[in-house]
């Protein structure tokens, strides 16, 4: 064999010998880490909080594009055929809490539901009531896992399926908002979570759309003022004191 091809089948061996390296590799961090591989290459990223994003557009075809008949006032409805929960453009309830994860690091886990139900009532520039009951038993993440653990841990989801915030003071604006007009002002109610019931405020952004209203708001949530442990597992090192509730809701008149 000359030494040029000596050569040629020492590279081809030593390229042989990483490609099957790296296999190894993958397969065993499927194997036995796979929650880290899968995190590492796979994860979708993390949809953005409501508090860095702007009111999201009203998606075409809702009854945005129609106007308004009889004015602001009387009931609102949270409309749950709005936009899609697939890509965060429906109404929904979720929270947003950070982590430390095994072999990955810290990860901010992003938690949703659209399955929410609720009303509001409107008389000239005051909201005087307000009901709005989500579904934590539906809650989905980016991994099932977390999810299932949810319904044994924290905020037990399989013993306390409903989180249930209600209006106890009327919230008054300036002026009835006109069409595409933002407002902001906070709400001070009662959160029911946990099986705890506090009362909380809620700083809230909305806009009146043709005939929709969107509200969108957050609000930092101290795990032990509600009763919840922390989860844990092999997986989840360590999880902060605090996460934040979010919601993100459209409305139209009943």
């Amino acid at each position: 064999m000359t030494e040029r091809a000596s050569a040629t089948v020492g590279l081809s061996r030593r390229r042989s010998w990483l490609i099957g390296a790296v296999a190894v590799a993958l397969a065993a961090a499927v194997a036995g880490g796979g929650y880290g591989f899968w995190y590492l290459f796979l994860r979708p990223a993390a949809p953005a909080s409501v508090a860095q994003a702007s009111l999201a557009p009203v998606p075409s075809g809702a009854a945005a594009q129609q106007p308004l008949a009889g004015g602001v006032d009387g009931t609102w409805k949270v409309d749950t055929s709005i936009g899609s929960f697939a890509d965060n453009t429906s109404s929904f309830v979720g929270y947003r809490v950070q982590e430390q994860l095994a072999t990955i690091g810290g990860n901010v886990a992003v938690g949703r539901t659209p399955n929410v139900s609720g009303t509001l009532t409107i008389s000239g520039t005051k909201l005087t009531t307000a009901t709005i009951t989500a579904d934590l038993a539906t809650l989905q993440s980016d991994d099932s896992r977390r999810d299932g653990q949810l319904r044994r841990q924290g905020i037990e989801t399989g013993t306390y399926p409903t989180a249930t915030f209600t209006l106890t003071s009327p919230v008054e604006v300036t002026s009835v908002p006109a069409d595409g007009q933002t407002v902001e002002v906070t709400a001070t109610g009662n959160l029911t979570l946990h099986g705890v019931t506090k009362e909380v405020q809620i700083p809230l952004t909305a806009r009146l759309t043709g005939s929709v209203i969107e509200v969108t708001g957050s609000l930092p949530i101290v795990f032990a003022d509600y009763g919840i442990q922390k989860p844990n597992s092999f997986i989840v090192l360590s999880i902060a004191d605090q996460g934040t509730m979010e919601l993100q809701l459209f409305f139209t008149k009943s």
